[in-house]
């Protein structure tokens, strides 16, 4: 039923665009002159339609099964969750859950039953009434924005009071999310290290997560030390770098000042479709060609190779970093002015002196940036290394070795349905901390550097 309000409001919108825009060619075909052109008076009733219905319906799929949650568990026999934890209770919704989506296993208690079919009959009075609200809602919006059509009404005036509106919310709503990230890094991390003292995670040489739930369960204490992780993203980071960083900017000085026309429109958008190749494609690539090849090439080497390495990850996702360098370095030596790249060459300059000498130090700020963003792609990337690198963190620096990143381990910590009592789950956030104030230093880096080398040019 969310897709048939949604299909509501998009004809409501249409509806009141046409209704306004006629009514506003009307009044100018009758001799007067309204204030504001007549998309302006069509655009204001389609946004005064929009905005606050969309706001409503997303409001209403956010809160719908918060309420409904509330009068099931309000509609049970009293005494169910007397003496339960968090996790019990959890687990009790979960089964209602599933026996209202047809999934019974067993013989379900009678109050189960009928809890379940008092959730499925509540959602399909808060679906149909969602469908309603919104009927009701666009009507009456249709019927006051008709009505503001008048030859004074500043149309314009309100549609850019409107857009301007909007995006003020935009931002203040990325900088509250921004914010609640990082609060909520920065609390369940506190949690983390109530459990693990902060020392034995920073300089721990030990990666093993893996501690016992039960009393009963036998399982090893877990250590959490943090450096054989980061030293694996580390080592495939800088594989992937040293993969990406010269044939990206290689590329994008060849198609830029050497390559013809002919050979810049073919070869760009080739490098450009690369971009959007799915990562698990190129983790399937790297599992059954690189990998496969190194391992048969250190054979006849006689080296001992794991069978998921940080090389065959490393080398395939710096070919999956080498669009983002060669597009970000392109668009830098775009940029130059061309009076520097011909006032070189009119002093006598070869064309390879004048890309080392004057173009390239003139894009510097904008390679940078390129290089660093492939570098935060690069530690963030977590199919690649699943599939090509493996799941063991691993205390070393060679490539033909089996290491882990931290995007993975926070994975593996968080799959499935798990509560955040345990520091076992509670690492993922410590490590995500970690990262993010790892990440915070790059672009603080890369900031510096292109202030350091920016230059203004006439």
């Amino acid at each position: 039923m969310t897709l048939f309000a949604f299909l509501i409001l998009f004809v409501a919108v249409m509806v009141g665009y046409t209704i306004n825009l006629r009514a506003a060619r009307a009044i100018r075909a009758g001799g007067t002159k309204p204030h504001s052109l007549d998309e302006f008076h069509g655009g204001y009733a389609a946004l005064v339609i929009l905005v606050p219905t969309f706001f409503l319906i997303i409001l209403w799929v956010l809160f719908q099964p918060v309420v409904i949650e509330f009068l099931v568990k309000a509609g049970l026999p009293s005494g169910t969750f007397e003496g339960l934890g968090a996790g019990e209770i959890q687990l009790i919704m979960t089964e209602i859950r599933s026996i209202a989506g047809g999934r019974i296993f067993g013989t379900p208690e009678e109050w189960k039953l009928a809890a379940a079919d008092r959730l499925v009959s509540l959602q399909a009075t808060a679906s149909w009434l969602l469908v309603a609200i919104t009927a009701a809602m666009v009507a009456a919006l249709i019927l006051y924005t008709r009505r503001t059509v008048a030859a004074d009404f500043r149309a314009r005036h309100g549609v850019e009071r409107i857009v301007l509106a909007l995006m003020v919310g935009c931002a203040t709503v990325a900088i509250f999310v921004t914010v609640g990230i990082v609060g909520s890094l920065m609390f369940e991390t506190f949690r983390f290290f109530q459990m693990v003292p902060f020392w034995d995670f920073i300089l721990g040489t030990s990666w093993e997560p893996q501690i016992p739930i039960r009393e009963d369960q036998i399982a090893a204490e877990g250590a959490f030390g943090m450096l054989p992780v980061f030293l694996g993203t580390l080592v495939i980071a800088t594989i992937a770098m040293i993969v990406a960083t010269p044939i990206g900017l290689f590329s994008a000085i060849y198609l830029h000042e050497f390559a013809s026309p002919r050979v810049r429109s073919i070869v760009k958008p080739v490098l450009e479709i690369l971009a959007g190749v799915p990562t698990v494609v190129y983790g399937f690539f790297a599992i059954l060609v690189i990998a496969p090849a190194i391992r048969s090439f250190g054979a006849d080497l006689g080296l001992p190779i794991a069978p998921n390495t940080a090389l065959a990850a490393g080398s395939v996702m710096g070919i999956m970093l080498v669009p983002f360098i060669s597009s970000f370095a392109d668009d830098a030596l775009g940029a130059v002015p061309r009076s520097l790249r011909d006032g070189s060459l009119a002093l006598g300059s070869t064309p390879a002196e004048t890309v080392s000498k004057v173009l390239f130090p003139a894009a510097i700020p904008g390679i940078v940036g390129g290089i660093l963003l492939a570098v935060s792609r690069a530690i963030g990337e977590t199919m690649i290394v699943v599939m090509a690198a493996g799941l063991i963190a691993t205390m070393t620096i060679n490539p033909l070795d089996s290491v882990t990143t931290v995007t993975v381990q926070i994975v593996t910590l968080l799959i499935g349905d798990t509560a955040f009592d345990s520091p076992k789950t509670l690492a993922a956030f410590a490590l995500g901390m970690v990262l993010f104030l790892v990440t915070l230093v790059i672009n603080i880096f890369a900031l510096s550097i292109v202030r350091k080398y920016r230059e203004v040019y006439d």
